[in-house]
């Protein structure tokens, strides 16, 4: 008589164990019952149980299902991109990210066969997933040792959990909001919530949330570049840029204009990070740019800025003077609020009253009066500069000398025993003089007040793990500006790219042309002479162009000429 004990479907691994004759078939299929109602891993089960060796059930899974095979006791454990799936995932499908290759992401798992964990990771992570096959032993030990490091790491970061993120509103004035709009899908709120920490945790400085036709891309900007980091499926793109806009109290029903808001978010007692959130509606939905602000960036000292030793003396007198005027100059994103700031906090003292006007407040600190820009109620830079000065100010910055009104109104406080920090857009130090000129403001009165100006650019830094030494030859060096007395010994550096990295770039070093205006330059304004001229006198008096100073950087190994190229061309 035919038997008629129900059939249980055992997975592929199974299967393949039993035609290798590692199991026999009815303790097969009663093993595998055992893990469905223990709601363990069928891998995992075998090697609790001790029922076979781990490196047996990879070999097999490797045949299987033609996976490669890996041992993880090669793998430096502190190169395991653990951040880049939640610890939810990785527990429950009993998945290690391994490695990352542009936009794949490959796994290490001791069963193959888990398709839907591959699945759920590849949209949490926006990456296409790739399974390679480790010993269940190995895998377990490994996996709790990552996460163990990873949240010895966040502890000092992160007191709770992702959901629960403690997030401040910088607004009062929209919290007529509906309160169930701040209620939103789960997944889409832990996503946003992980986009966020992991930009801050990467070092970013801004966050874009891309819709597209059929595509929805997430990039960060980390030392200056952009970088996709996700592409979660183009059906929850509003979702994502409503969680957004709740969090920012912005009006989730208005998409046809452009909105500006604030987020707050508390990483601990003594931490928080603020994102300046702006919406622009595009032809697929609206496109969501964060500015991370965050008050330690302005906390480096000095000496971390990348200054030679005497730009770094000429800059220090120049903002211990009690008057004149010190202004930096240089493109969009080239460190100048940072490097202002920096003084700043030098300068910061309880018998010094400093006050700072901007569009808008990027970093906040703690003695320093800071006023944000704001045109609609007529506060602009000359209105709120006039203010500073009926209030005793001893140091004065403005966010950015944009009009005559401005300049005049700085100068004169310049001149009147007023330190005076600010920016201007020019593409070096000499032009920033005739620039204040071509403004029309009197050329004895720039003579007069400008004490020093200060050019920069920020480069990227080579890893110091991964750089290596570049083959160029003795005529191209000399073609890129060095002397033929820099070519003794000089070595120069290109990236390479490791897991400490991005592209075999690791953070960002200032190039800085610091020019103080002396007597003959003061002539020379005066005199009405051009930025040749004011470049030409410059560099009798020993001043670094930009692009010196940048070749100076590549001979110590501290950046690339392919990124010196990329931010001083001449």
């Amino acid at each position: 008589m035919a038997s008629t004990k129900p059939q249980v479907h055992v997975s592929g691994l199974a299967r393949r164990l039993i035609q290798d004759n590692l199991l026999e078939d009815e303790q097969a299929h009663q093993l595998y019952q055992e893990a469905l109602r223990k709601r363990t891993p069928f891998v995992t089960h075998l090697v609790e149980n001790k029922i076979l060796d781990s490196g047996e059930i990879a070999t097999a899974a490797s045949q299987e299902f033609g996976v490669p095979l890996f041992d993880l006791d090669v793998i430096d454990p502190e190169s395991i991109p653990i951040k880049l799936v939640d610890e939810k995932l990785i527990r429950a499908h009993h998945a290690l990210p391994l490695f990352k290759r542009g936009n794949r992401l490959f796994l290490a798992l001791s069963d193959p066969a888990n398709l839907h964990g591959l699945d759920e990771i590849k949209f949490h992570t926006g990456l296409t997933t790739e399974a390679v096959v480790v010993e269940e032993s190995k895998l377990s030990k490994t996996i709790e040792q990552a996460l163990q490091d990873n949240e010895s790491q966040m502890s000092d970061l992160l007191d709770t959990d992702l959901d629960n993120l403690d997030i401040a509103i910088d607004d009062e004035s929209d919290r007529n909001q509906d309160d169930d709009l701040d209620v939103d899908d789960a997944p889409v709120v832990r996503f946003v919530n992980k986009i966020l920490l992991d930009a801050i945790n990467s070092g970013s400085s801004d966050v874009h949330f891309e819709p597209y036709e059929k595509t929805f891309r997430v990039r960060y900007r980390q030392d200056g570049m952009l970088h996709e980091i996700a592409s979660p499926p183009v059906n929850i793109s509003n979702r994502l840029t409503a969680r957004v806009k709740v969090m920012s109290r912005l009006n989730i029903a208005e998409r046809r204009v452009p909105q500006d808001g604030r987020i707050k978010m508390v990483l601990s007692r003594n931490r928080s990070i603020d994102f300046r959130v702006n919406t622009c509606p595009t032809l697929y939905g609206e496109k969501v740019v964060l500015r991370i602000l965050d008050p330690t960036s302005a906390q480096l000292g000095i000496e971390a800025l990348g200054f030679d030793a005497d730009q770094e003396k000429d800059f220090m007198e120049a903002i211990r003077k009690p008057y004149g005027m010190v202004l930096v100059t240089g493109p969009t994103g080239s460190g100048k609020t940072v490097s202002l700031y920096t003084a700043l906090n030098l300068l910061n003292q309880p018998d010094i009253n400093i006050s700072t006007v901007e569009d808008p407040v990027e970093i906040q600190v703690a003695g320093i009066n800071q006023v944000n820009l704001n045109p609609k109620v007529g506060l602009t830079f000359a209105a709120a500069l006039r203010a500073f000065l009926r209030q005793d100010p001893d140091i004065v910055m403005v966010g950015e000398v944009r009009d005559l009104e401005t300049a005049e109104i700085a100068v004169k406080a310049a001149q009147t025993g007023h330190l005076v920090l600010s920016t201007l857009h020019t593409n070096d130090a000499p032009q920033t003089l005739t620039r204040l000129a071509n403004m029309g403001i009197p050329p004895f009165n720039i003579a007069s007040s400008v004490l020093l100006i200060m050019a920069q650019r920020l480069a990227r830094r080579l890893c110091p793990h991964c750089k290596a030494a570049d083959d160029v030859p003795k005529e191209a060096l000399l073609e890129e500006g060095f002397k033929e007395e820099d070519l003794d010994d000089l070595v120069v550096f290109k990236p390479v790219g490791c897991n400490r990295c991005t592209k075999g770039y690791k953070g960002r070093v200032g190039i800085f042309q610091v020019m103080p205006v002396s007597e003959v330059m003061g002539r020379i304004i005066m005199e009405g002479g051009n930025s040749l001229q004011l470049a030409d006198q410059a560099e009798k008096e020993g001043v670094s162009t930009l692009r010196r100073s940048g070749l100076k950087k590549v001979k110590e190994g501290i950046t690339s000429l392919e990124e010196l190229n990329r931010v001083t061309k001449e």
